[in-house]
């Protein structure tokens, strides 16, 4: 196993958050304060779980995490991004979908422990297109929760809007999971196959029988 370090797109997000919070700090304004400060942690953590886990990141898998972090958070919220711009909640909602199809497969491939003959690709691809689906179906969840509980407007447009969200969702576990499906096969969805590739390799002791096989 290696370790890589963060890239510099990463290194550059936390430094622009490191200033708004000073900025923010000195203006007082302690919003967008918290948000910078939260975002900041979080971006540090996916890959102090993946230690904790024994899983290695790769970089694009790392500066992918962390600039969904930004973006929704930081980006979402402080710069107001989400009313400036219509399409923003959408490319977000494909984005992480698109990457939960992705983890979906490589999860359920790790459990097969790379056996590409433990099961027909169509089913493992199936499995992982469920778990893309079923993260963004939570996610709703958590939305609708807390407008009801807490008076939040997440949901926007309310029924419209997570509808909306859930049939991009689906669209992006879909593709992901259809990228796990061809990378099976031996081909490419775009430069899919090659992130799937890139994980595999950093992490083959859980992919002791593919590793095998080549």
């Amino acid at each position: 196993m290696f370790h890589i370090k963060s890239s510099l797109v990463v290194l550059f997000i936390q430094a622009v958050l490191v200033v708004e919070a000073v900025i923010g700090a000195m203006t007082q304004t302690w919003s967008a304060v918290f948000v910078a400060v939260s975002t900041l942690v979080l971006t540090f953590l996916p890959q102090r779980f993946a230690g904790y886990l024994g899983i290695e990141l790769p970089k694009p898998f790392l500066t992918g995490i962390v600039l969904f972090i930004f973006a929704t958070l930081f980006l979402g919220e402080v710069a107001d991004f989400y009313e400036r711009f219509w399409w923003w909640d959408v490319v977000l909602h494909f984005t992480s979908a698109l990457s939960f199809g992705l983890m979906g497969f490589l999860l359920i491939f790790m459990l097969f422990e790379g056996d590409r003959y433990a099961a027909p690709p169509w089913a493992l691809a199936a499995l992982a297109f469920c778990v893309g689906v079923s993260i963004g179906a939570m996610w709703e969840i958590f939305e609708f929760s807390m407008d009801q509980l807490f008076g939040m407007n997440m949901q926007k447009s309310g029924l419209v809007d997570t509808m909306t969200d859930l049939i991009i969702d689906t669209a992006g576990a879909a593709i992901g999971a259809f990228a796990g499906f061809l990378f099976l096969k031996g081909r490419q969805l775009g430069g899919l196959g090659k992130v799937l590739d890139q994980f595999v390799q950093a992490n083959e002791r859980f992919y002791g029988k593919l590793r095998k096989k080549r």
